[in-house]
């Protein structure tokens, strides 16, 4: 995928949003949306988020555990015939009030509750990454395409003030053609039982869970796939990530000359970054992927990368349910997340290889 394809698509998030503010209203009812997992990011992001949204309400919650169940069913006023568990999750097809579902599961869950949805007849919105496997994600978007319903993939940075505007100063060639990118991102990770850690549900570590936002600045700052990575793995601690990775560091390269030298931990704290450098100045954002107090920094005094907080998954979802009132594609879809799985894969396979290896086809 080149350039101009790759741009378009960002354009269709564009046509939902200015730079830090609303560019469109949509009159009628708020979609209804189901949270399909009630973990931490869904008590204490999107439940929250949800609540400030124009054209979105929680209408149904799914979880696997009944005391979970009865505290949402309290806080947030659901009755019984909207609580589901994961046996009893396809009855939802029968509920009128739900339009969206939202995956928020372990990782190597999306891929069925995505498909399930499909087949309820709802439109699905899926945390990233979008599954364990480009396969995967295939499968989804195909499910997805059958039922004619549109899927949406939780990229939440692409609805953030700092990263849009770095995407225009890239479009546009702000600073002049892009040369070159260092990315980051990780954190020291605590309990060693945890979900995140074991391959089965999680299909990797750090790079699965956290690396995937420096590999998508990458992406959308060139504005192209890449077309050959090599990479390493470092560990340190191989009793803890015995089945994952812990630290990985990854070189691409774009088809239009443009190199990217990125790096995700679980090992330890402090790398939250992203640095562009082009032609004629460089800027970036250091922190980079918080749900907020995130910072932007030019090169150039008289050109600010500066923006009021937003909430990242009141925006997006918003902007989810704006395409699917308006009719309109939404961006990122199936095929965003189907693309960092491809490069994802490269990664894993350069590690095992110990060599340059070229990224999948779509």
């Amino acid at each position: 995928m080149q350039r101009r394809p790759f741009l378009a698509t960002l354009g269709a998030t564009a046509a939902a949003f200015t730079t830090g503010a609303r560019a469109q209203e949509v009159p009628g009812k708020k979609l209804g949306w189901a949270l399909v997992g009630l973990g931490s990011l869904s008590t204490n992001q999107i439940a929250p988020a949800l609540a400030k949204t124009k054209h979105c309400k929680l209408a149904a919650i799914v979880t696997g555990t009944p005391a979970k169940a009865e505290t949402w069913k309290k806080q947030h006023g659901l009755q019984d015939s909207h609580v589901y568990n994961y046996e009893t999750f396809d009855r939802i097809a029968e509920n009128p009030d739900v339009d969206v579902i939202y995956v928020v599961l372990p990782n190597s869950m999306h891929e069925e509750f995505t498909i399930r949805g499909a087949k309820a007849g709802k439109h699905v919105f899926c945390e990233k990454p979008m599954g364990n496997s480009a396969d995967e994600c295939r499968r989804m978007i195909a499910a997805m395409k059958a039922a004619g319903k549109q899927l949406g993939i939780g990229y939440r940075c692409q609805f953030e003030p700092h990263h849009r505007e770095c995407m225009r100063f890239t479009r546009e060639k702000v600073f002049g053609p892009l040369k070159f990118i260092e990315a980051g991102f990780g954190f020291q990770i605590g309990d060693p039982t945890q979900w995140r850690l074991r391959k089965e549900p999680a299909g990797g570590g750090a790079l699965m869970d956290v690396g995937i936002y420096a590999l998508q600045t990458c992406r959308y700052l060139t504005g192209e796939e890449p077309v050959e990575i090599v990479a390493q793995e470092i560990k340190t601690d191989p009793v803890k990530f015995a089945e994952v990775d812990e630290t990985v560091s990854w070189s691409m390269k774009f088809p239009s000359g443009v190199l990217a030298s990125v790096m995700t931990t679980y090992g330890f704290n402090g790398t939250n970054f992203f640095t562009a450098t082009c032609q004629n100045g460089r800027f970036g954002m250091d922190p980079a992927y918080n749900y907020d107090g995130l910072k932007g920094w030019t090169s150039r005094p008289n050109v600010k990368l500066a923006f009021p907080a937003v909430d990242h998954f009141q925006a997006e979802m918003d902007a989810f349910a704006e395409a699917i009132l308006n009719d309109k594609p939404f961006a990122p879809s199936g095929e965003e997340g189907l693309k960092d799985l491809l490069a994802i894969e490269a990664i894993y396979r350069s590690i095992r290889e110990g060599k340059a290896v070229k990224v999948g086809a779509v």
